[in-house]
């Protein structure tokens, strides 16, 4: 016997579908902890593919996932917890990539960069604060840093597309933001004036990251066009160009630099092209090591003398300086495009299906939660 369609609802129907591929396809593009020196330490930041920004308790995530799985066994497809956001803003029109602190205590800026070409910065303080309730348009907090990417001119004077921002990082004490773009370039932003101090050219295709490097003023960028350059701030030229590829032997597609990351000492820089990283000794100008990865490394950090990485495999990987692989935990996100790392240890990894996962400094999955959606 049929079912009585005389109340089906066609348009619910389709929206609900849609719906719940929007959920699926979902990504978490960047992690960020709270600043060290604030009380919202347990605290973890996501920059999410619908635009938003939002901030995560992971105490309470740990406990209510206790309470759904008390012996703490998870299945990433079906067990995940759908937790609830402190805080949540429609931060960018377009996919969220990546968020950065500026400062490091309670009067720090939560700073956004996205898919409009827009860096945005909110006071932690005021974002953190449990007196703004959450709701479908996000929490109503302006934006005290707004600017965007300067349009380029072409024949006619016609303007080109605002090109986006894949990556931001900062420098406090230059009172600097400076954005890797998709026009090529690098941007360096006045926090106080929201005006550009410096543009640096040279790349030949779109830049994927970014680090500053604080210690000499510089800032080192990594791009589609295979090479990672070195910037020094006060000049806006390029005082060294790595060429990962070429000491790694790579041809084709493969020979993008897609993440940077530098040790506490910025002595020391790890640069991954496709499923290859290479380990250099900026000092001395010398590549150290070749670490080949059973997958294209997405996003990477030092953990003090060993290297952690994240990408199209559901794996966190654990290397030494010498390449040598010392573990491997497994991941709720098929695909990984950020982990971070706690002050305590703690790392957190996020990714495709808006997944996060939460893993402890002895390699224990503390909690796996689904970010939730409006």
């Amino acid at each position: 016997m049929c079912g009585d369609a005389t109340n089906w609802d066609e348009d619910a129907y389709r929206e609900t579908i849609l719906k719940e591929r929007e959920i699926q396809t979902r990504t978490v593009f960047r992690t960020a902890w709270a600043p060290p020196y604030t009380s919202n330490l347990d605290t973890l930041i996501l920059a999410s593919s619908d635009g938003s920004v939002a901030s995560y308790s992971i105490s309470s995530s740990i406990a209510a996932s206790k309470i759904k799985n008390p012996f703490g066994f998870v299945n990433a497809d079906t067990d995940e917890l759908l937790a609830e956001p402190n805080c949540f803003v429609q931060a960018h029109d377009g996919p969220a990539y990546d968020v950065r602190f500026y400062g490091d205590g309670e009067d720090a800026l939560l700073l956004s960069c996205g898919d409009d070409g827009r860096i945005r910065g909110w006071r932690w303080n005021e974002f953190s604060s449990s007196n703004y309730s959450v709701s479908s348009q996000g929490n109503d907090i302006k934006p005290v840093l707004d600017v965007v990417n300067p349009q380029h001119k072409g024949p006619w004077g016609a303007l080109s597309p605002i090109p986006e921002n894949n990556a931001i990082a900062v420098n406090t004490q230059g009172g600097s933001v400076f954005a890797a773009s998709g026009d090529s370039c690098a941007y360096c932003w006045d926090v106080e004036t929201g005006k550009v101090k410096m543009v640096f050219k040279g790349h030949m295709d779109y830049l994927h990251c970014i680090v500053a490097r604080n210690s000499l003023d510089q800032i080192i960028t990594g791009s589609e066009d295979g090479t990672t350059r070195i910037w020094d701030c006060k000049s806006g030229k390029c005082t060294q160009v790595i060429d990962p590829a070429r000491d790694l032997k790579l041809k084709g597609s493969a020979s993008w630099v897609g993440c940077v990351a530098l040790d506490a000492s910025e002595s020391w820089l790890a640069c991954s092209s496709g499923r290859n990283i290479s380990l250099w000794n900026l000092p001395a100008s010398e590549c150290i090591s070749k670490i080949p990865t059973r997958a294209c490394v997405q996003d990477m950090l030092f953990d003090n003398n060993q290297i952690l990485t994240v990408g199209t495999d559901p794996l966190l990987n654990r290397f030494d300086m010498n390449g040598t692989i010392l573990s491997q935990i497994q991941c709720a996100p098929s695909s990984s495009f950020s982990i971070s790392l706690h002050p305590a240890g703690v790392m957190a990894v996020g990714g495709y299906g808006c997944l996060v996962d939460v893993i402890s400094q002895f390699g224990s999955h503390m909690c796996t939660f689904h970010c939730q959606c409006f």
